[in-house]
């Protein structure tokens, strides 16, 4: 399926939660109708209770607030928490949920690991920045580097739509249909229904923009394909900074191919990361990447949550989707894919400032240095990620439950402890 280009946006890069929270929560502060937002995590920390407080400000003043967040990466959220937003009028929903086992979550596959917010149909925000003080600098050493965008023109309208069919799923208003995967889809896919104002159609900037999902079904390998694409036709320089990368062969390939005639191709990779066995991934890719010309830098003043490229200084992409299995086979991801000179010089400056102060490069080691078991190693990755997408497809499946909570008073009385939902 085709994804259109829209033309006439204006594109503005937030780096970190010091730009990105105070622009959602400013934006949803104006809202006058409407407010829709999903995210992987909200924590109740200090970001998370500003975020519920702005909510229930705009919901008493009567905007329409729908949010989505994922049964996994928000599985702690409070009974207080989610009742007092359900009683102010939001619509609160959860993807996915799943009751713990000994204490543990195993709903780990096929998350909806997405950040996007919509305001009025006329303003969105589409990056990888949670809901959490973690994105803040004052969180400390591991406080996380990471990119969203903001947006203003005709792009809104797609992710409106997109962003209203999202928030209405097969197993609302009932119990779940038991028909297969497609077609419960299929049903969510459908049941969005109209926006309550117009989304936006006016230019207002000069970048052509592309809005970019992965699901399970029609969209399985979207966010790669445009990558791969991307790779395939630069020129000059190619700057990805992914904080999870263990991409599959074909993407790797790309690479190393266009390193080998004579593209500048860098790597930001994790140097301190918030999830060990992320680089030590990563690391069992370095032999092969090198032995492409391709440069790696690792990103070690804090953990790397970033997933941005940029190319040529004129395409460049932003979103939630890591360059790993779980992003690329199996979670539900969405990017911008961006034409702007202006906009990718922007972040590639942000980038190289990264290298220049924040990162070391990987040196490539010489090849008489090699052991042969790094070297079995590496030859062992390289046929897996070969074959990844076809035993990915393979994986459990099943219909996604999309569970809208209802208001606190309607709510059996809470046990107490963070697990009632």
């Amino acid at each position: 399926m085709k994804t259109p280009w829209y033309r006439g946006n204006r594109v503005d890069l937030l780096e970190n939660g010091e730009a990105f929270f105070p622009a959602v929560f400013d934006a949803i502060r104006h809202a006058q109708r409407e407010v829709i937002l999903e995210t992987f995590i909200v924590f109740e920390d200090k970001v998370g209770r500003e975020l519920h407080e702005v909510l229930l400000g705009a919901a008493r003043r009567g905007v329409q607030i729908d949010m989505l967040v994922d049964g996994f990466g928000s599985a702690d959220l409070t009974p207080d928490y989610i009742h007092s937003l359900t009683a102010a009028g939001v619509r609160v929903r959860t993807f996915d949920p799943a009751v713990r086992v000994l204490g543990m979550r195993f709903n780990v596959l096929r998350r909806m690991h997405r950040k996007i917010v919509v305001v009025d149909g006329e303003r969105a925000f589409v990056g990888g920045i949670n809901y959490s003080a973690d994105h803040l600098a004052d969180f400390g050493p591991q406080a996380k580097q990471d990119y969203a965008v903001e947006l203003v023109g005709p792009i809104v309208g797609e992710i409106h739509r997109f962003a209203r069919s999202a928030i209405h799923g097969p197993t609302e208003g009932g119990a779940p249909h038991h028909h297969g995967l497609r077609a419960a889809w299929g049903r969510w896919r459908l049941q969005g229904g109209a926006g309550r104002g117009p989304a936006s159609t006016v230019p207002a900037g000069g970048a052509d923009a592309l809005f970019v999902r992965r699901d399970n079904l029609q969209h399985r390998n979207d966010i790669e394909r445009y990558y791969r694409i991307a790779i395939r036709r630069a020129r000059k320089q190619v700057l990805i900074a992914n904080a999870y990368f263990f991409p599959g062969y074909r993407l790797l390939h790309e690479l190393r191919r266009a390193a080998k005639r004579g593209v500048e191709v860098k790597l930001i990779l994790q140097g301190e990361p918030d999830v060990p066995i992320a680089r030590t991934a990563a690391s069992t890719l370095y032999d092969y990447l090198h032995g492409g010309g391709v440069k790696i830098y690792e990103y070690c003043e804090r953990p790397l949550h970033g997933k941005v490229a940029v190319i040529d200084d004129e395409w460049s992409t932003v979103g939630s989707s890591n360059l790993d299995p779980l992003s690329l086979s199996l979670n539900l991801e969405a990017n911008v894919v961006l034409r702007d000179k202006p906009f990718a010089r922007h972040l590639r400056s942000r980038l190289d400032h990264l290298i220049e102060h924040s990162c070391r490069q990987v040196e490539v080691p010489a090849k008489q240095s090699v052991a042969w078991w790094a070297q079995l190693r590496g030859f062992v990755v390289f046929h897996f990620l070969r074959r990844f997408p076809v035993w990915a497809a393979r994986l459990p499946t099943h219909a996604p439950k999309l569970e809208l909570l209802a208001p606190a008073e309607a709510q059996p009385q809470a046990a107490g402890g963070t697990h009632g939902r």
